[in-house]
Formats: C-alpha cells, structure tokens, sequence
C-alpha cells in the first residue's frame, strides 16, 4: 500500500486508516461461502426484529443485554477476554462496583467497529453520544445509530453542522440521567485499531466528580474494524464467514477531569474560544492526554497526530483507487 504512504504517521509509522487484512486460502473460501448464505438471513432477520420492534419496547435493561448477546452469538463473537488495567486474572470478581464503569460515569472508547457500540450497549447499557473533533458539544443517540456512525461517512465531519438540534455536553447529559452510563467516542472516527487519533475536547466538559474510564476494545482476527465508511457488505462478510470471533477488552483505571474548577464549572469563561473548539488550556490537554495514553497503551497501539482532514483525505484516494 506504498500509494497510501501519506497517509502513514511520521512519528509512529502507523497507518490507522488502511483496511485490516487476514490471510485466506482458496480452500477456506468455500465453507466461509456456505457459513456466510447460512448466517446471513438470521443475522438480518434477527437485527430487524430487535432495532424495529423490540428496541421500542419497553424492556428491562436485562431483558435488553441478554438480546443483544444472542445478536452478538450468531457471528460467533463467543469469547471476550476482559481485564481491568492492574487487576491480576482470577481476581475480577473481587473488584468494587466502581472499578468498572458504573451510573454516572462514562466511557472514553476506542472506535474501530459497530461491535463497540454492541458490545457496549449488552454490557452497560449506556448512553451513547457522537463528538466532533472541533467541538465541545456531543449528539446524543442511539445504538442503531452509533453502530451506522461506524460506517457511515458522517464521521468525517470535523464540526457539527451549522444549525444542528440536539446538541448538548457532558455535563448536561449526566444532569439529565444521573442513573445511566454515557459512552463517548473521543476519537470522532473510525480506525483500524493501530493507532489513537487526537481527541475531542467534548471530554473536558465532564464534571470534575465524573468518573471516566477509558475503555479499549481490539478484535482476533482484527479485520472486523471498518476504517473506511460505506464498506458494508466486507463487513459482513468477515463477520458472518467466520466462525468464532474474539473481543479483547481493556479497562483502564478511572480518571478525572482536573482541568475543572472545583465549583463544577469550566477553568474559563463560557464565551472564550476554548469553550467552542479544541484551543485547550495546557492543563486541558494533559487531561485529554492521559485518557488517549491510556487507550493507546491497552489497545497496544500508537498514539498518531493524523486528523479528519487526513482520514477525508484518504478516503478520497480510497475511492478514487477502487475505481
């Protein structure tokens, strides 16, 4: 992939936006063929009745997980292996509640596949919310959403569009449902999990009692990520041609906001330039640099200066090399 070199971080040599890819024989080709026609009208038929009629119900939050690990288990996604960041194995169940993310914390996740919004969604059940990398104000939506968002190429949208509803922060959202758990996407896009690309500065606006745990999510074989929108059907063929896949889960020890003022408000005043975009204060972005130094440490990957310019970038010269 020498053509897309541009496209490769100077300082870390990573490549975040190229597609994974696993090696395939001729002779594994013909039972993924028949395992994929076997999967696929159970997946979608099953994914319909959930999203159209059973996600509008409603439903105790228990009801709901258990319904998205049987989604979860059609294309195999059996095995996750968790671990919280300095808990020896065997001892998870001896953890607090608190150690993991609970009502009124968030989560600062990896984005690299709709299975993070999945699996997110059956084990916590959070509030889920799109970032903009020029931004300190999210989106709140839903999981069908979130998981669309992952291919969608309305990622690559640097700001949120002029006269845009809905928009709120952090701050509010917990205001507003104190006993739920909020879900952010700091990075804004999709990558193929080598890399962690710059934040957005919608974290800064979490209180300062608000627990965040960054939390990072890598999948074997790793070519279910999707770094480049509107590439469904290769989605699903890996994950329905398959037959198991593995989730890698990381959590890292909860952090907070330090750059807010212990009455609760922002470190500057709502009208500055900092309040609208990421023109952070030093101890702002050392805030932001801890939560990004903590998923690129789980997730073993690479933190990359790589933007949603270059990601736009490189999905035009995408497109323009598929043709």
């Amino acid at each position: 992939m020498e053509k897309f070199s541009q496209f490769r971080d100077r300082g870390s040599g990573v490549s975040p936006f190229l597609p994974a890819l696993t090696p395939s024989s001729t002779a594994s080709a013909i039972p993924r063929v028949f395992l994929f026609l076997f999967r696929v009208p159970i997946f979608l038929a099953c994914a319909a009745v959930y999203f159209l009629i059973l996600h509008h119900l409603p439903l105790p939050a228990v009801a709901r997980k258990l319904l998205l690990w049987g989604l979860m288990g059609i294309p195999g996604i059996w095995w996750v292996d968790l671990q919280l960041d300095g808990v020896k194995r065997g001892a998870l169940s001896q953890q607090p509640a608190s150690r993991v993310p609970h009502p009124r914390s968030i989560i600062a996740a990896n984005f690299t596949s709709p299975l993070d919004a999945l699996y997110l969604a059956a084990v916590f059940d959070p509030i889920f919310t799109i970032s903009y990398p020029g931004s300190r104000k999210v989106r709140r939506i839903g999981l069908i959403q979130a998981m669309l968002l992952a291919l969608s190429p309305s990622q690559l949208s640097s700001t949120p569009s002029p006269g845009a509803s809905g928009l709120t922060d952090l701050r509010a959202l917990l205001k507003r449902h104190p006993n739920r758990v909020i879900a952010v996407f700091p990075e804004c896009a999709t990558t193929n999990g080598k890399g962690i690309l710059p934040l957005s500065p919608s974290l800064l606006t979490a209180p300062a009692e608000t627990v965040i745990f960054p939390v990072s999510m890598r999948y074997t074989p790793p070519d279910v990520t999707t770094p480049v929108p509107g590439a469904w059907f290769t989605f699903l063929w890996k994950l329905l041609s398959r037959p198991t896949h593995c989730i890698r889960v990381r959590i890292a020890e909860g952090m907070h906001n330090t750059s807010v003022a212990t009455n609760g408000t922002s470190s500057l005043p709502s009208g500055s330039p900092a309040a609208e975009d990421d023109d952070a204060t030093p101890e702002e972005r050392r805030v932001l640099d801890r939560v990004a130094d903590a998923l690129a440490r789980l997730g073993r990957a690479k933190r990359v200066g790589l933007t949603i310019k270059d990601k736009n970038a490189f999905v035009e010269a995408w497109g323009k090399a598929g043709k």
